[in-house]
């Protein structure tokens, strides 16, 4: 997009290359209702004029009205959508300002819907689906040119979804994929701010990068995973049997004399 308003320019993340892909505004179709009271409040200040009597009380709600208006109308252009290549924000408010953002990773669907009167006016509303409801983001009413804008969302939500299976063919014999990163099936090395990324190697089942630094693995990119000796079979000792001869069994005297026991009484 070539012209973007500075207000919209300094909420990007330049330094992660983030680009604006459009910018809405609101319809037309948005500032009528503002219009239609902004008429009126001057209908009432002009009957101040005609009137002498209580010619204050039509001057404050001729104000009134009028200033509600402006501020309408003041808070429709100030609303922006914005589309890029990494998210879709809100920037709304007049005093205080609220920005809503939503990444299109979350977002799962979005309708576009198109009334009668927008139908025949050329706007729509977006309603948006994500996995993390945002209020501000929930509904985007107003939007001119529906069809098309509705089209670049989509078309932005695709090749970001390309992108990150740009790299779905590195460790395809593994079943891993390493999505967004421009690598090689051939050995190469990591390069700082860009470049060609290291070939994964793996090494144990786990997945390892080759970065050519001292004590790295020199394994050959794409090898077959290291096999693991086989435990030794367990063998249990044998088991011996405690040999014990207790000898004959030899029962000790008993003296009936040397008890403490009292004497049975038995009857005669």
């Amino acid at each position: 997009m070539g012209d973007v308003d500075p207000r919209t320019a300094r909420h990007l993340i330049s330094d992660q290359g983030e680009v604006v892909i459009d910018e809405v505004r609101k319809h037309w179709a948005a500032l009528v209702g503002a219009v239609i009271e902004l008429c009126v409040g001057a209908v009432v200040l002009m009957l101040a004029a005609v009137l002498p009597k209580a010619w204050w009380l039509f001057v404050l709600m001729g104000l009134a009205i009028t200033c509600h208006a402006v501020w309408r109308i003041l808070d429709r252009r100030l609303d922006r959508f914005v589309i890029t290549n990494m998210r879709v924000f809100r920037i709304h408010g007049i005093l205080s300002q609220q920005i809503a953002t939503m990444p299109l990773a979350r977002i799962l669907d979005f309708t576009v819907d198109k009334p009668f009167l927008g139908r025949i006016l050329g706007y729509g509303h977006f309603v948006f689906e994500s996995a993390a409801q945002s209020q501000g983001l929930r509904v985007i009413r107003f939007v001119g040119d529906p069809d098309r804008r509705g089209l670049t969302i989509q078309r932005v939500i695709q090749q970001a979804g390309l992108r990150g299976w740009a790299g779905r063919d590195v460790g395809a014999g593994h079943g891993m994929s390493m999505p967004g990163r421009d690598v090689a099936h051939e050995t190469g090395s990591a390069v700082r701010g860009g470049g060609t990324a290291p070939a994964p190697v793996m090494w144990n089942d786990t997945l390892e990068f080759r970065t050519g630094e001292p004590g790295a693995r020199e394994l050959r990119a794409g090898a077959p995973a290291a096999a693991e000796p086989e435990p030794e079979p367990f063998e249990p000792a044998p088991f011996e049997r405690a040999s014990f001869d207790p000898g004959p069994y030899e029962p000790e005297p008993i003296d009936p004399d040397d008890t403490d026991t009292a004497p049975i009484r038995l009857p005669r």
